[in-house]
């Protein structure tokens, strides 16, 4: 099929597209890398009557390390966060997601704004930036504001963002794997999923953060699962059960065990559809978040 008519703008500057998207409200969609926004309207499930093509605004697209933190504009490609070192050393998390994402020539157009602004609930990086506390800066015509990416994401294909904002930047805490920090902490991540083929929409999927102390003991475990849920959702009973635990080899996996059966069984509620059952998609889920616990935590276990 083909899209319905539509005007079609590439602004040079960021103010110039705000001011467009703000001009024609309702009616308009930004364009980002397009993976996800031109399929809808080739089957008309999107039928917007302007375009803005944000492709032109280079300045969106960075990755940029601070002090505390990682910037990451929101036009920046897949692939650049697949392949920067700066985002290997300090978001191995993100870096380790990145070739689960679709296919090598997705990953060249898609950005990581448009993906987190399209919420599919199947995405790896909403749930990944879930995992990492990251806050998503929006703005529109007139002003920003910052957004928790735990209040971001709000529904089906649904988020915070309104009529005329765009994702302009993404800040993520940053932290070196398995490396100690002045505050004597170690860090470990893992991510993993379940689909049908690689590249294909996982049935489940689980992205792990996690912290321990200088004397062994977790001080932080954040889990957050893809496709389980109409959003990405925190699988909140594995920080009930393992943080202040002390995380040593003998114990660790029947912790973990017990943390993620109770994380699937009470954090989630999958909806069945065509190719997985709700109980099948609740057993993945505690499989995937043992295995990203196990591989997260076992990086910073003493032998």
């Amino acid at each position: 099929m083909k899209p319905a008519p539509f005007e079609y703008f590439c602004p040079d500057t960021l103010e110039e597209a705000l001011a467009l998207l703000a001009e024609h409200g309702s009616d308009a969609k930004p364009l980002a890398g397009g993976q996800s926004l031109i399929p809808a309207m080739n089957f008309r499930l999107a039928t917007p009557s302007v375009l803005v093509d944000l492709n032109a605004l280079t300045n969106l697209a960075h990755v940029t390390v601070g002090d505390g933190s990682v910037r990451i504009g929101g036009m920046t490609r897949h692939r650049t966060l697949e392949t920067n070192s700066d985002v290997a050393r300090e978001l191995p998390l993100v870096a380790m997601t990145m070739p689960f994402v679709a296919h090598a020539a997705i990953r060249s157009r898609g950005t990581i704004g448009g993906s987190l602004a399209h919420a599919d609930p199947a995405a790896e990086l909403p749930a990944v930036m879930l995992a990492l506390h990251a806050t998503i800066t929006v703005r529109k015509q007139g002003g920003a504001r910052s957004v928790p990416a735990g209040e971001f994401f709000t529904g089906l294909f649904s988020t915070a963002l309104e009529h005329g904002e765009i994702v302009t930047e993404i800040d993520v805490p940053r932290a070196i794997t398995g490396l100690e920090t002045q505050a004597g902490l170690r860090h470990g991540y893992a991510f993993d999923e379940v689909s049908r083929r690689h590249g294909d929409f996982a049935l489940a999927g689980a992205a792990a953060a996690v912290t321990v102390d200088e004397a062994g003991v977790c001080t932080s475990a954040r889990v957050a699962l893809l496709s389980v849920a109409d959003r990405p959702v925190m699988a909140e009973q594995v920080s009930r059960a393992l943080v202040g635990q002390p995380i040593t080899r003998g114990p660790l996996s029947q912790l973990i065990r017990d943390a993620a059966a109770s994380a699937a069984s009470t954090d989630i509620d999958p909806a069945s559809d065509i190719h997985a059952s709700s109980r099948y998609r609740a057993s993945l889920a505690a499989v995937l978040i043992r295995r990203v616990l196990e591989r997260a935590f076992m990086s910073l276990v003493s032998e």
